[in-house]
């Protein structure tokens, strides 16, 4: 099963639309977005939840109040100050390192699973798809991902492809997403912030050693930009596999819930449809 992450160097490049496009076109695949932060892939997808888990990233310290003698120790070695004077533990601020327990003469601290978000797994009409959502304020969403990731795998039947959606960025929840995959595709707008923002995915998926691709999104939007991103790529050698033009019509198919396939829109689709051909050759050229 070849897995397939398609990442960007910012957010509203149009990987999340590009994603869920080929979930129409494509055969024989499963679907995940790993954008875990802000997830939206769902809102395209739809259907029916065969599974749902509150997901634990970490632990965090509470005092018992009843044992407590208010030494004040655990203030002294708690460097994120997550310890208030009355002693209290701000869960906001406590990263569960565990100090404070080390140095309590009393016990009276405790280390508990704490719910960060929660995980999903969905059968839609274009395959089946997993999903999560980190708590608001949370943090642990590489490992959220990873969970995203494992979920998947164990509802696979033997489909050919999966299609990540993955984060913007190159943070936690990036590498999370693009490690042991088979493929990156970057997708990049022809700007000159969008041009810097692929040349740092494309190093981040370089030095993880996953072949990249690129795809330029409303590339005649600025036909000299675009050429600077082709001329980037030739000299990285990584192979362009699409250029999309833009199109009004997609803002208003996305209002409505539609993705450009649903629309029918085939000024974007025919490119769709070629970059996922150039992404399928290459990939039987990987594995030669």
């Amino acid at each position: 099963m070849k897995q397939i992450v398609f990442i960007s160097g910012k957010g509203g490049t149009g990987k999340s639309t590009l994603v869920a496009s080929l979930g129409h076109l494509v055969q024989n695949k499963m679907l995940a977005d790993c954008d875990v932060d802000a997830p939206n892939l769902h809102l395209l997808l739809g259907g029916a939840e065969l599974f749902r888990a509150d997901y634990s990233g970490g632990k965090k310290a509470a005092i018992d109040p009843s044992v407590c003698i208010a030494c004040g120790r655990c203030r002294e070695v708690c460097r994120f100050n997550a310890i208030r004077p009355d002693s209290v533990v701000s869960s906001m601020s406590c990263e569960g390192c565990a100090a404070c327990t080390v140095v309590c003469p009393v016990d009276a601290i405790i280390l508990s699973d704490v719910k960060t978000g929660q995980t999903y797994v969905h059968e839609t009409a274009l395959g089946r798809f997993a999903h999560a959502r980190l708590a608001i304020g949370a943090d642990g969403s590489g490992k959220l991902v990873t969970q995203v990731r494992k979920n998947l795998s164990d509802f696979q039947q033997n489909e050919a492809y999966v299609l990540i959606d993955g984060s913007p960025g190159i943070g936690c929840s990036v590498i999370s997403s693009i490690t042991g995959t088979d493929a990156v595709v970057a997708v990049a707008e022809p700007t000159p912030t969008g041009r810097h923002d692929l040349d740092r995915v494309l190093s981040t998926a370089e030095h993880f050693k996953v072949p990249a691709y690129v795809c330029i999104n409303k590339y005649d939007l600025n036909p000299a930009v675009s050429a600077q991103i082709e001329s980037d790529c030739q000299n990285r050698d990584i192979q362009i596999i699409g250029k999309i033009p833009f199109e009004p019509m997609v803002v208003d198919a996305l209002q409505k819930g539609l993705t450009p396939v649903e629309a029918k829109i085939q000024t974007v689709i025919k490119p769709i449809e070629q970059l996922w051909q150039h992404l399928t050759d290459a990939l039987a050229q990987q594995g030669r």
